[in-house]
């Protein structure tokens, strides 16, 4: 699994996989899960996912068991070892299994399911179960196992009740010799407890002596030459049970590679069912897979959120646009929505379902992320020297069949020079024709992606009534900081927020130095009064005039200029055209400006064209 892939928290999908799974096998195929790249192949994969859906949802739960051992057990019959009991007994239990997954996957034949093939697939193994059985019942052989044993037992049986009459009669005839009335096993030697003073009386062999030293434990002698066939007895039992041991292990050992195939066929419906009783959990539906690079999502969950804590995600990308940038606030959910169009991106090209209503998912040769903070204390690199290594790396590695997610884009440093290179990086991207979404706060990059032919802007929604997040994706709109909104309804001091709005916009008239007004004034053709009147207006109306949603930072460069709409007064003396175009060249995006005769302000979004004319926009308005 590559560092891409882990960013997406892929990982803790495999570990929920592994939890519906009972065999070892299918634990370590969800290990090596990786994105299928053959079409073929992946449309299988997801077929079979869907069709063990439909099993599910019908029949219910297949009977599926744990399977660890079953080829070393196969295999050491097949080479003569002697399995136990426990051994036999567990593929006794395994050919049951392959017996009723068949029974269980004939319901999918009738249904006319290509998963019914596992089903025909699976070995008979009822003889061998049944032999197996007939041999050894509640862990023991059984005394039918052969006529031999059966014998011998009888003939066990027949001794060790003759031992006990022997030992009764005696308890019953000597009494007054004996410290308790009870036969007692020592050391596997049938005894009699005898007071020490009549010891002599009983003729046999002393096999124990109380702690005391008042009881001695002694086989009688009668006993003793019983005790010796008995023993007799025991060593011709066992060698009839290694025998019959030995012989269902051969039995076994026959079976070798009915044993393998239907291990092999267990562990790969476990497999199956496991993404199946994911897909219920997650109520996820199949996706459809293209190769046209069409990402819709309908109605989406992120996979490893609770349902009550998701809202849902509805995204569309690659029919008109190649790459979509995010805006909105800090745990607005913006992360979460890169998250869940990567994560959905892996699952459906491992053939997984995904938790949506309608999903159609472009086939990637690779998902690249920079997500969240990649700082390496190993390599001694600061969050943003990390960033972009990690960003380096996914420019080398991206192709036009790519998917590639960016959270915060261009993050981590001065956002001057953030800026530019998250714009940089993005036109990097547009020109590798990959599909791509990133996150950002930078006001130029959202104008980027509003002026670049296929990018496409979106928001995270906030409410600004009860000033929270709504965590929901709306597509076609820039996303609006609310830094200044959100404080004016908490009830920051005017003075505070106008001294924010001066250090933010830098319009601060008091501070401005009169060489930079003149020059300011003579750059612009403007009257020198008009001049110090707008930018006294501009303070004293500026938190009348805030617009609600003001752009959280815009790097300025032209502080304070004025520009001179259409229908003002002219300047006293004419300027040449040329001069005029020379002046608009001096605005920049960002600039914060004043238009006349509106008296209002304006923030440049459009440079100078070959007219001269500077595009403005105003509260959501735009003008030339």
């Amino acid at each position: 699994m590559n560092k891409y892939i882990e960013m997406l928290e892929f990982d803790k999908m495999t570990e929920k996989l592994k939890e519906y799974t009972v065999t070892q096998k299918a634990r370590e195929k969800f290990d090596e899960m990786t994105p299928i790249m053959d079409e073929a192949e992946l449309w299988k994969r997801q077929q079979e996912t869907t069709e063990a859906r439909m099993l599910l949802d019908r029949d219910g739960t297949p009977p599926l068991s744990n399977t660890d051992q079953m080829d070393m057990i196969a295999e050491g019959a097949y080479k003569g070892e002697m399995l136990s009991i426990e051994e036999l007994e567990q593929v006794s239990r395994f050919a049951v299994l392959g017996m009723r997954l068949t029974r269980y996957l004939k319901k999918s034949d009738e249904m006319g399911l290509k998963i019914s093939e596992y089903g025909r697939g699976l070995a008979d193994l009822e003889i061998l179960k049944e032999e197996i059985e007939r041999c050894i019942r509640s862990g023991q052989i059984d005394d039918y196992a052969s006529k031999e044993l059966r014998e011998i037992r009888k003939k066990k049986d027949r001794i060790l009740n003759n031992i006990r009459m022997k030992l009764d009669n005696m308890l019953k005839s000597k009494k007054e010799c004996f410290s308790e009335s009870f036969i007692s096993n020592r050391n596997g030697h049938y005894t009699l407890p005898v007071k020490k003073e009549h010891k002599l009386k009983i003729s046999g062999s002393v096999i124990d002596v109380s702690s005391s030293g008042a009881t001695y434990f002694i086989e009688p002698s009668s006993v003793s030459k019983l005790k010796a066939e008995l023993g007799e007895l025991d060593i011709a039992q066992s060698n009839e049970e290694r025998r019959i041991l030995y012989t269902l292990s051969s039995c076994v050992g026959e079976y070798k590679a009915e044993i393998l195939l239907n291990l092999e066929y267990i562990e790969e419906l476990d497999y199956i069912f496991a993404k199946a009783k994911l897909s219920a959990a997650m109520q996820g539906v199949e996706p459809e897979i293209n190769t046209g690079r069409r990402i819709r999502i309908v109605n989406g969950r992120h996979p490893l959120l609770g349902r009550e804590y998701c809202v849902p995600l509805n995204l569309e990308l690659g029919e008109h646009h190649r790459g979509i940038i995010i805006t909105g606030p800090n745990t607005g959910g913006k992360t979460v929505a890169l998250k869940t169009v990567g994560l959905f991106s892996i699952m459906a090209q491992c053939g997984l379902h995904v938790p949506c209503e309608e999903a159609d998912l472009a086939m990637n040769t690779q998902v690249l992320c920079d997500i969240g903070d990649n700082q390496s204390i190993l390599e001694n690199l600061s969050t943003f020297s990390a960033h972009i290594k990690n960003v380096i790396d996914i420019l080398e590695l991206v192709d036009k069949e790519s998917l590639v997610l960016m959270d915060e884009v261009g993050s981590g440093t001065d956002p001057a020079e953030g800026m530019g290179i998250a714009i940089a990086i993005l036109e990097e991207l547009k020109n590798s024709n990959c599909s791509f979404i990133a996150t950002t706060h930078y006001p130029e990059v959202k104008e980027y992606a509003e002026k670049t032919e296929g990018i496409q802007n979106a928001r995270m929604a906030f409410d600004k009534e009860s000033l929270k997040p709504l965590y929901r994706l709306e597509i076609g709109e820039a996303g609006e900081s609310c830094a200044f909104y959100i404080a004016k309804r908490l009830g920051m001091p005017a003075k505070m927020l106008k001294r924010a709005y001066e250090a933010t916009y830098k319009v601060d008239s008091k501070q401005q130095d009169n060489n930079e007004k003149v020059k300011l004034r003579r750059e612009n053709g403007l009257d020198e009064r008009l001049f110090e009147k707008g930018l006294e207006e501009i303070s004293e109306n500026m938190l009348e005039n805030m617009p609600e949603n003001m752009p959280e930072k815009i790097e300025h460069k032209g502080s304070g200029q004025i520009l001179k709409a259409a229908g003002t007064k002219k300047a006293p003396m004419e300027k040449e055209e040329s001069q005029t175009q020379k002046r608009s060249e001096g605005f920049h995006i960002g600039d914060s400006v004043m238009v006349y005769p509106q008296k209002k302000i304006g923030i440049v979004y459009q440079p100078a064209d070959v007219k001269g004319d500077v595009g403005v926009q105003i509260q959501k308005k735009r003008f030339w």
